[in-house]
């Protein structure tokens, strides 16, 4: 295992990942940055965060998609936590170790402008575009994703493989 760095307090939650994807299989990803230590550079990002004490990851996935997308959805269109992982990054001085599933939630429409209004003031900082990405492209792209697997292992986890990915040292 990849040895965590002590560079900063550490902060550890179970989190969600949500891959959108829309009627026209394209996934929603964030364009963003961290403020706190801009050497990291820009990525695309999926949907998601941490999970609140006695919440469900459908539930979490339920509320942050509300929140950062303005996107309401039933907990019965997440899909079951195929794929799961651990990393760690630097975030807002505060080094996250996050145990994450991903989960998939299929939209019966086009994705389209998302409602930013229920942003946490750092998503706001943070999260300064989106896109909404055919998934040939994710797949064949060289941009920089979190998680960085997502084009390697996006088609597998997409026809219902189950993933256990090794622990990622982000940043």
């Amino acid at each position: 295992m990849v040895e965590i760095p002590r560079d900063l307090p550490i902060f550890e939650r179970d989190a969600v990942r949500i891959v959108l994807r829309d009627i026209d299989d394209r996934i929603l990803l964030f364009h963003t940055h961290e403020p706190t230590a801009p050497e990291l550079g820009q990525w695309w990002e999926l949907p998601g965060g941490g999970i609140d004490e006695g919440e469900t990851y459908r539930e979490t996935a339920v509320r942050e998609l509300r929140e950062e997308t303005g996107i309401i959805i039933s907990p019965e269109q997440v899909g079951p936590p195929n794929w799961r992982r651990t990393s760690t990054f630097r975030h807002r001085d505060r080094r996250h170790l996050q145990h994450e599933v991903v989960v998939e939630v299929r939209l019966d429409h086009a994705g389209d402008l998302i409602d930013e209004t229920g942003r946490l003031d750092y998503e706001r900082e943070d999260y300064f575009d989106f896109r909404w990405w055919p998934i040939p492209e994710v797949v064949a792209s060289s941009e920089l994703f979190y998680p960085r697997s997502l084009p390697r292992l996006l088609t597998g986890f997409l026809a219902g493989e189950k993933l256990s990915e090794p622990f990622e040292l982000w940043s």
